[in-house]
Order: C-alpha cells, then structure tokens, then sequence
C-alpha cells in the first residue's frame, strides 16, 4: 500500500500531455527503432547519480528521485515506516511548515509528490522551466531538512491506520494483493507490507522515521532524473549545491535472497462475514527484473490475462459471465516476483470461477497461444509501449528505474525488438512464468461460511479473519 502525497494543479497537468518526447522513431509499424533520447550520467562527489535528458519540446522541467532502501530496510516489527516517512517529507520542510510547503508549490503552478516503494523512498516533480530551481530546492529541503514535525506523523499514522480498517470493510481487491504476498512469501522479506498493517502501524514513532532516515537515506543513496528544457551546465550547477553536500547513509543496504518456487498448492481463506461476492488470487514465484526472458513472459502475460481480450478474462467474463474482471500480473523486483492470477465472483459461483481460471491456465500449458494470438500481443504491446515513454515525468522515471535495478539503456531501446523477435520456443517456454495449476498458492477473501466446504477441497487451508490486525496468518 504505498500512498502518494502530490500536488498538482490542472494547469499543469495539461501541460504534461503536450510534452511529446522525440522518440527517435519514424512510425508505430517500425518498432524496433523506438529509442530513450540521449541524456548524460554525472556522478557527484558524495555517490548521488544524475541523469539529465534535456528536451526543448514545451517550457517544463520534470523530476524522478529515488534513494535506495525502501520498505526492505523497515526493521521487523515496524512495518511501514518507510512509507509513513516517504509521506512525511512534504509536511513540511526547510523553513517552511507544511502549508507554507505546499502553498509554495501550489503558487509556482508545479506538482510535488514524495511516497516510498518495496526498493527505495520515493519523489516525483513537474514544475516550469523558468521554476527548475524552486524545484531543487524544494526537493533537497524535503529529503535533506525534513520538518518530521510530530503532529504531522501522528495525522499520517492515524490516517493509514484507518485506512487499512476502512479497506477491510469495504472493497477486499484494495488488499488482496497484500494478504497474497504475505502468503506466498512466507518468512521472506516480500511478504511484508510494505505499508505496513494495524498492527506494526500502531509500533511506529516518530523516532524510528528519524532512525530511518539517518540510518536509510544519504546522498551515496540517491539517484534523480531530470527531463525536460533546460541548461544542462546550469542544471548540474544547481543540483550538485543542492544534494552535493548530503552525507552518506550510515548503514549498509538491506539484502534479499531469491525465495524458491512453491511446489503443490496450499491455501488461505480470509473470512469476511456477509461478504456477497468472493475474491481469489492463485500465485507463485514469477519472473525478476532483467529477466533474460522478459519480452517472451510479456507476451504470454499480455495474451493469457493482460487485456481485455486476454483467455482468462474471456473466459471468466465474456464468454461465462461469471465475474466482471479477470487477469494476470508478473510483478518483478531485483528478486523474482509474484505471477498472479484474480478475479471475483457471486458466493453461489465460487467453485465454478475457480475451477474455469484453473482450467485456463491448463490450456495456456497443454495447447500455448496460436500464431494470430502471438501476433496480436505484439502489435498490443507496440501500441502499448510507446505512450509509456511519451511525457518528461515519464521519461524520467524510466531513468532512475533503470539507474535503481543497474539496467542500461538496451533495456528500453531493444525491447520491442525482442518482442517482434520473440520464437515460439522462446513463448512457449515463457508459459512457465505461470507456474501449472498444481502448483499454486491460493488465496480466497470471502463469507468462510458459505464457501469454506468448496474452498478447502483445494488444497491444505489455513484460515483467518479479515478483522485480523495483521495480514499474515499465524505460524
């Protein structure tokens, strides 16, 4: 649950979608020549990365920071400290409270917005050209001068407390993700919310943000991308004044290993009493960033359940009526990730959308995807693709991304390439980023007194209830 405090005027927003980036390609049809534009790396004294893309399409300046650490560095217990610290950094900073902060930003007619994710505490700006400095300044105020003003943490905390329990009450897809994430990665550092849940919220102080930030967060962590119209020698001026001075994080980046595929199935049923619909996730280990397969799991992800006309979601929703969404997702961090399968139907159809998404994923297996089907993939991938890549907060982000998992510009520039290129034994081999039927965790949030009977026929079922202050079952 990663939250995201941003401001950002219509004005501007507007002038976001003018911003085209020149690609460097003739036309959609010729996808292999879609290219990042040139930009420069410059390494600061302190280890801070800068990457500077100028562009002189339309007067805007956009920013992407990231400084390594994240929710992977929240000591055990304390969940979500990162995020309520990703939060906190806009409630005030430098010489200004947090209106004076936010008034700030809102008279320049920018967007300023800081959050935090599983690898790294997080910022993104947009602001005028002729503004860019205001817009460094705002950003070293934030990361190096927080406020950390304590009635500020305690809105934050109570906020994301209630959050969580308004959640359960409600819509289960907002959580389901997590409770699927505790339970594949069991006794692994994925399995932890990254926001946190009732429980370890309710542990976190102000001075375990304060330890975090001093112990987490330096200049040797940080990586910012700049994209947009502006002086390269100026820019760099500026920015070295403002981060070249910030002091390295005083402990060591947390270090993760590779959690092994789930063999046979297991499950975990989530009781919501009077729940009128269920919901249900089967998953395992998937595919990692930088993936040598990449292109070839992205086609078979796109064609099994990344679309609307994707099987599972033909199936579950078009042809069955039996739900009103279906899909995949390949979630890849610098460790593999999650490959998952959801949706959700009426209590009375439980059984018969579980067994119909089994018995897809089955067919991806026994028969794999036709020529036609492959092809459409790739031409709904190209389309896809490009838009991805068009704005300056777009082009920057994609910047500190491949900065953060060590990635080179042929990560972007080759992609469609791969994928126009993709084999069939190349995509038949990538169904296995979906691990076979047999083999899937399942995760099931629903009325457990009309569907427990259905639900633990298939697998050993472990059970809890959604008014749990955790999102991980018991040992």
């Amino acid at each position: 649950m990663n939250r995201l405090v941003s401001i950002r005027p219509a004005s501007l927003r507007n002038a976001a979608f003018a911003f085209v980036a020149l690609l460097g390609f003739s036309s959609m049809a010729n996808a292999g020549e879609i290219r990042l534009p040139d930009y420069q790396t410059v390494t600061l004294d302190n280890g801070a990365t800068v990457l500077l893309m100028p562009r002189k399409d339309v007067p805007l300046v956009a920013a992407s920071v990231a400084v390594r650490g994240g929710a992977l560095a929240d000591a055990p217990g304390k969940e979500g400290t990162a995020d309520l610290l990703g939060e906190l950094l806009s409630k005030g900073a430098g010489y200004r409270n947090s209106l004076e902060f936010a008034q700030t930003v809102d008279g320049a007619g920018g967007s300023l917005g800081f959050g935090s994710s599983r690898e790294a505490i997080t910022a993104n700006a947009q602001f005028l050209s002729k503004d860019a400095g205001l817009m460094l300044s705002l950003l070293a105020d934030a990361l190096l001068r927080p406020k950390m003003d304590a009635a500020e943490f305690d809105k934050l905390r109570k906020r994301a407390i209630d959050g969580i329990a308004n959640a359960k009450d409600s819509d289960p897809r907002q959580l389901i993700g997590i409770y699927t994430s505790g339970w594949l990665f069991r006794d692994h550092p994925y399995g932890r919310s990254t926001g946190g849940d009732e429980t370890s919220l309710a542990t976190v102080s102000l001075a375990d943000l304060q330890a975090f930030r001093q112990q987490q967060m330096g200049g040797d962590r940080l990586i910012i991308a700049i994209a947009g119209d502006f002086d390269v020698s100026a820019l760099t001026a500026q920015v070295k004044q403002a981060f070249g001075d910030w002091t390295k994080a005083s402990s060591s980046l947390p270090q993760v290993e590779a959690k092994t595929r789930e063999n046979g199935r297991r499950v975990l049923l989530v009781d919501k009493p009077g729940a009128t619909q269920t919901y249900f996730t089967f998953a395992n280990i998937g595919s990692r960033h930088g993936d040598p397969a990449e292109a070839a799991q992205d086609l078979v992800q796109t064609a099994f359940g990344g679309r609307f006309t994707s099987m599972i979601n033909t199936e579950l929703r078009i042809k069955s009526g039996l739900s009103y969404g279906a899909n995949s997702r390949i979630e890849r961090s610098r460790m593999p990730g999650a490959s998952t399968i959801s949706s959700y139907t009426k209590t009375e159809s439980t059984k018969a959308a579980i067994d119909l998404a089994l018995a897809t994923l089955d067919r991806l297996h026994k028969d794999g995807l036709d020529a036609t089907t492959v092809e459409s993939a790739k031409h709904y991938i190209a389309g896809q693709f490009a838009p991805s890549l068009e704005t300056a907060p777009q082009l920057a982000r994609t910047l500190v991304e491949l900065t953060l998992y060590g990635d080179s510009r042929d990560t972007v520039d080759g992609y469609l390439g791969k994928v126009a290129a993709a084999t069939p034994l190349q995509i038949n081999d990538a169904r296995g980023v979906f691990a076979p039927s047999q083999d899937q965790v399942l995760v099931v949030v629903g009325d457990a007194s009309k569907i427990r009977d259905v639900i633990k026929a298939y697998g050993p079922m472990t059970e809890m209830k959604i008014t749990d202050p955790r999102f991980n079952a018991a040992p």
